[in-house]
């Protein structure tokens, strides 16, 4: 299995091929998938929202077998999150955790939009999303931001992927001696619906094994 830091630079350059059009087009071939049947080997855990433009094979450009993806409206990290990212790094060795948000996502939309003119027609399910991303947004209405929509999103947007990303790393006592122990990286990242860019935060310091 490829270290963390080789993980994230195969996305990065994954990611650039897809920008550029110029995606790899054996990434599933017949011979592939047979091979795959008797087993995988995840490099990366994408947990991802669900919103039909931001498909992580395609924004990274890999094939089968090479991400272990979880989607999920607005990226939020409830305990089955959790549970499915403890299973692929503890049973598969994977090395990278990206949660992975974008610009305009929906979730925070429409969590800021019920912090702002509340609805009491909301579905109680729908609502259990709102109330996982609303901690993360709510102190931001608070602030200059609530005077520039369009800032206030793109700021509600990266705080609700830098939440998912401290939850992971300090929600799960398996994901946390795996990161002791093992090397295990967690990174959050952005993906531009425009652009097609992905913008991976690494104001996090290395693990003490990497240096």
């Amino acid at each position: 299995m490829i270290s963390a830091p080789e993980a994230l630079d195969r996305l990065r350059e994954g990611n650039r091929r897809f920008v550029e059009d110029a995606r790899d087009g054996s990434v599933a071939t017949p011979e592939r998938r047979i091979e795959l049947a008797a087993g995988q080997a995840p490099f990366a855990i994408i947990l991802g929202c669900s919103d039909s433009r931001v498909p992580a094979e395609m924004v990274f450009d890999q094939g089968l077998g090479d991400l272990f993806v979880i989607r999920v409206a607005g990226n939020i990290v409830a305990s089955s999150q959790v549970g499915s990212v403890e299973f692929a790094a503890a049973r598969y060795g994977t090395p990278l955790v990206v949660v992975l948000g974008h610009t305009q996502c929906g979730a925070i939309l429409g969590t800021l939009e019920e912090l702002q003119q509340p609805s009491d027609r909301q579905s109680a399910l729908l609502y259990s999303i709102v109330s996982r991303v609303r901690p993360h947004v709510e102190a931001l209405l608070a602030t200059e931001l609530r005077h520039d929509p369009p800032a206030l999103v793109r700021q509600a947007v990266r705080a609700n992927i830098q939440a998912s990303v401290d939850h992971l790393s300090h929600g799960s006592a398996i994901i946390e001696e795996l990161v002791e122990t093992k090397g295990l990286l967690i990174v959050g990242a952005e993906y531009d619906l425009e652009t097609g860019l992905v913008d991976f935060f690494e104001a996090r310091p290395w693990p003490q094994w990497r240096r």
